[in-house]
Order: structure tokens, then sequence, then C-alpha cells
């Protein structure tokens, strides 16, 4: 029994541009039916199971829009992809806002096209059933654990956000897991077979970030002995997290928004460009509407990556998680060979904290306290919570951006000093200060130097090269 072609609707009043949408298709081993209309695009889909319909914009009775919108209610496991006119980003994103899976510009560029096709496949291949479902949202086996009502919700959103393509922009506070809700996405989605890269733009020189990105070809500078490809190559055909995403510089932000609106990308030292297929997420704990508003980050490319918002909570939001995330975390310490687990009071105690830095700061406080445990067994003492107890602020702390407050350090070091409390050297004095500062932000942001920095009122690199200069190393963990 021969196996049956996938089929695909075009939805095109333009007769030239939809015979060549249907020559490529068919020449993709697909079966294409063809509409004019609106109209007659409902009577093909009333009739006949599609596995992707590809609609124009502008439509002699009505909008793509409207088709896009009815193909999202009625027929869910079917992806819609649209045809935009050349330059109508805005059209594009509220294509996907309203639940179109992809889209394309014209002219249409057919490598592109059949990138878009070729996904779009997958994603109706891919058994629609677990994503989104009551089923899905209720588990604690994955990335993602807890069984709050804020966690079942977040689970639910990130099942039915995998099978788009649109970008999506994680909001959240450091350390309460956005990374781990990226990976999620890409987990459940049809391109869970292929690369996930993440990126910490936040932590890539300036004067690197292009080639890190796009790559280079060899001898394009000094020191490019090779070929070598960038983020999106690496990330080609699955998805890129783009880490702190506020903190790219303006000049950088133009050349991402490039990349995204053509979807290709040139090497430095190349001639020519090549297509990507890159689902792309973006992650920060900053206000990205605030950025724009303070002129440092784009707009255009803020609304090119904020198509869809995913809100991760805060630990504090979701306290009733603690016994499962302290579970986990210490399974992974025990599978490490080291022997772990709670006395009596331990969990009442971590719910009387505030939990700043949120699930990152609970691995930290675990694991820091199961080296002070006698056999294992961490104690009320072994964690040494300071600061942050309580439900609205916590004891002497500083405040985050976010309100909450910072973990409580301890004082300086005695200093050594001559008779009469002077230093016995000045400069040794004020660099044993300086390191001193630093360290306190570090701890007080879980090592987070982005936040450290901004703490300290000056710049991420500032930090960077003095991290250096006072050899401050990050704790192994």
């Amino acid at each position: 029994m021969s196996v049956r072609s996938p089929r695909v609707l075009v939805v095109d009043d333009e007769a030239d541009l939809r015979e060549l949408l249907e020559l490529t298709l068919v020449k993709m081993g697909l079966d294409v039916d063809s509409a004019a209309t609106v109209a007659e695009a409902r009577a093909l889909l009333a009739r006949q199971s599609y596995q992707l319909v590809l609609t124009d914009m502008r439509l002699p009775d009505g909008l793509g829009l409207e088709l896009v919108r009815e193909v999202a209610t009625v027929y869910k496991n079917t992806p819609i992809a649209v045809v935009t006119a050349y330059g109508s980003a805005d059209n594009a994103v509220v294509a996907l806002k309203a639940g179109a899976f992809d889209y394309i510009a014209k002219p249409v560029a057919l490598d592109q096209l059949r990138l878009l096709v070729r996904s779009a496949l997958r994603v109706h291949d891919a058994t629609p059933a677990p994503h989104g479902s009551a089923a899905d949202a209720g588990r604690t086996d994955g990335r993602l654990k807890g069984g709050s009502a804020v966690m079942v919700a977040l689970r639910a959103q990130i099942g039915r956000l995998a099978r788009s393509m649109a970008p999506i922009a994680i909001h959240g506070e450091s350390g309460s897991g956005k990374e781990l809700a990226a990976r999620e996405i890409h987990a459940l989605s049809p391109r869970a077979g292929q690369p996930f890269i993440a990126v910490n733009c936040g932590a890539i020189p300036e004067a690197l970030m292009e080639a890190e990105f796009f790559g280079y070809r060899k001898g394009a500078f000094t020191g490019a002995a090779e070929d070598r490809d960038g983020f999106f190559q690496a990330a080609n055909g699955g998805t890129l997290l783009l880490d702190e995403v506020a903190d790219l510089p303006l000049a950088m932000q133009v050349k991402l928004l490039r990349a995204i609106q053509e979807r290709r990308v040139r090497k430095i030292g190349a001639t020519a460009e090549e297509p990507v297929d890159v689902r792309l997420i973006s992650a920060t704990h900053k206000n990205l509407a605030h950025c724009v508003e303070q002129g440092v980050f784009r707009q255009d490319l803020y609304y090119r990556l904020n198509v869809i918002e995913l809100a991760v909570p805060p630990l504090r939001e979701r306290q009733d998680d603690l016994p499962v995330l302290a579970a986990a975390i210490l399974a992974r310490l025990a599978g490490a060979g080291q022997p772990a687990a709670l006395a009596p009071g331990v969990l009442a105690a971590l719910a009387a904290y505030r939990f700043p830095g949120n699930v990152r700061e609970l691995e930290n406080i675990l694991e820091r306290a199961l080296a002070f445990a006698n056999d294992g067994v961490i104690e009320v003492a072994d964690l040494a919570l300071k600061g942050g107890h309580g439900g609205q602020g916590g004891q002497g702390g500083q405040g985050d951006e976010s309100g909450a407050a910072l973990p409580a350090v301890s004082a300086p070091p005695s200093l050594p000093a001559a008779p009469g409390d002077l230093p016995a050297s000045l400069p040794d004095y004020l660099i044993a200060i300086e390191r001193d500062i630093i360290v306190r932000a570090l701890t007080q942001t879980q090592f987070n130097r982005t936040q450290a920095a901004q703490l300290l009122g000056i710049s991420f690199r500032q930090l960077r090269y003095q991290m250096q200069k006072l050899n401050i190393q990050e704790p192994e963990t």
C-alpha cells in the first residue's frame, strides 16, 4: 500500500506566485491544493485535511489574518504560515500573535520556503496530545518541578507554545528557571532532536560578538586560522536561546535584527549570506519595555523578540513546591555520591525564607549546607540563612530590582592596621576594601555578574576587569 504524500493548501490571489509555490511544493514530493480567496480556502478546509496551510495576508474577499485565526481555532493540529509583503514586519508579528506557525516575506526565497515547509511538517507529524494537555501540565518529572497552580499553568502554556515557530520572550527574576523553561519548550517541540544553543549575551566581549553569533571565514582577521560557525549556524534546525538579551549593545542589536528578519547570516569575511532555520527564544530579568523607553534597547528588535511573552514565577510565589524542589536537589546530590537528607524543621525554615535568588539560591543553600552537615543530614543550623526571612522583605537586606530582599552578608574582615588605626599600607588597604565590596556584591547576587555590576554602579566589563585584577573566582558548587 502506497504512503500518502502530505497535502498543502496554498491561498493566494496572485496566479504567478501561486504557481511558483505549487511547483516548488510538488518538487518536494507534496500534494498541493490552491485557492484564490478566503471563501475557496474555507471550502477546501471543510472537505480535506492538510498538513500545512500557506496563505497571503491580503486576499480579494478578506484578510489572511481571518484564516489564521480560524485555522488556529478550528483546525488546531494544522500549522498555518503567512506570506507577507516585503518590509511588513508588523503584519508578521500580528499573524504570529494570532496563531500563525511562521511567516515568509515577499519576494519569496525558495530556500527559506523549503525550510519553513519542513519545519511545519515536523510540527504536524509530532504527536499533539501531550502538548498542553492536562496530564502534561500536571506532571512533575520534567525540568520544571512543582505542582503549584502557577507551575501547572506555566507548563500548560509551554506545551501550547512548543508547536509554534513564534519568538518567545521569557521574563523572570534571576535564578527562577528561565533557561529551564526554554529547554522545556525545545524538548516538547518538533525540534527536540536538533541542537539547543544557549548564549549569555552579557558575557561576550563586544568586539567578539559578531564573530560569535555569525561565525567567520579563515583569514578574515588576525587569528582566524580556520572557518568557524557562529551560534546561528550551530543552532540551525533547532533553538537559539539569547539569555540576558537586554545586555546586547545597540550595534549588535541592529545586526541581530537583520538576521532575524532575513533569516540569513553572513560570516565575517564571507561575500554571501547563508540561510538559517532557527527558533529564537530570549530571556532577561530586566523589563525590556523600560529598556526601550530608556533608549538602550531597539524598539523594532523588541517587537520581533517579544511576540509571545512567558513569565516564570519567583520561588516566593510557589513555596508549595519547596518539598519537591528540595527532594530533586537532594536526589541529584545523592547521585553524585553524597548522602543527603533533611532533618525535621528544615523545610519550615526554608519556607520562612524569601529566596531573592530563587531556585538557584535554594540549590546553593542546600549544597553549602550539605558540606557542613553530619552524616549527610542537613540541620536548620547548617542552612545558615541570613536576612530575607518572613513574607515581607527580611531583616536588614538590601532590595534587588524586583523588590525582594537581598541576603545579608557578613561584615568586612578586619584589616591589619598600624598604631593609631592607620593602615600599614594604604594601597593594600584600598585593594582589600575594593575586593571585599565586590565579593559582597557577587555574594548578594549569587555571582550574577550583570546584577552585581548594577548594584555597584559600574559596567559589566569594568566588573570583569576588576575580578581578574583582584583574582576573584566564582566558587565551585
